[in-house]
């Protein structure tokens, strides 16, 4: 499995599939932010991360421009991958709660963190032909990992990214933050509200919030 994971992972990076994805990510790592400009931008596909083994696949958008499109991990340089990993330590998923580079000595037990779209795309909205594009990778990734339990959904995309990957539901869940459904395959989907800064700056989402998330995750996770 993990060679068929570090396999996937080779192809997630040299995917060209969605011209404008690709055009936007190209660009910019070419041009950076002002405070990355000495930084060399990954500028490619961001592939999932996390244990191969784990009970919990968590589930996010898409990389953010200047955060995992700059250092090639999912999640990580950004303030909502300060958050998401923050919360994953205090629950027990993460060795530490920073995570600011590729080579930082993070690493996650019990989880796998991915996101629905691959690479970043401008105003952080991708179209729903890239999602489509992109969504067989995650379907690729759940199905050599059959430890996974429970799908956490970063936000509604994700929530109905995860959907469309476990086939019709009638009638369709609706997202919710700590909203549970049953998919086909008998893994659990449980909604969370993105950890974005228009979440937490406004306190829509706060720390107790996710970490009830993911410590209902973790129960799930082990049953």
């Amino acid at each position: 499995m993990t060679e068929a994971l570090a396999d996937l992972e080779r192809r997630v990076v040299a995917c060209r599939r969605c011209p404008r994805l690709v055009e936007w990510r190209e660009q910019v790592a070419r041009e950076k932010r002002a405070s990355f400009r000495d930084e060399e931008y990954w500028g490619r596909p961001v592939p999932g991360f996390g244990d191969p083994e784990a009970g919990v696949y968590i589930l996010g958008l898409a990389p953010a421009a200047h955060g995992a499109n700059r250092t090639g991990r999912v999640f990580t340089g950004d303030r909502s991958g300060d958050w998401l990993f923050a919360s994953l330590h205090r629950t027990g998923f993460a060795n530490q709660p920073t995570s600011v580079r590729a080579d930082d000595g993070l690493h996650l037990t019990g989880a796998f963190v991915a996101a629905a779209v691959r690479c970043a795309p401008p105003a952080n909205k991708p179209l729903p032909s890239e999602r489509d594009n992109c969504l067989p990778y995650a379907a690729e990734e759940l199905a050599l990992m059959r430890s996974v339990k429970v799908i956490v959904a970063l936000g509604a995309f994700a929530w109905n990214a995860a959907l469309q990957l476990s086939g019709p539901i009638r009638p369709k869940p609706r997202f919710g933050h700590s909203a549970e459904t049953e998919l086909p395959d008998g893994r659990i989907l449980v909604g969370c509200f993105h950890p974005s800064q228009q979440n937490t700056f406004t306190g829509r989402l706060t720390e107790p919030m996710t970490d009830g998330v993911f410590a209902r995750a973790a129960q799930l996770g082990c049953r």
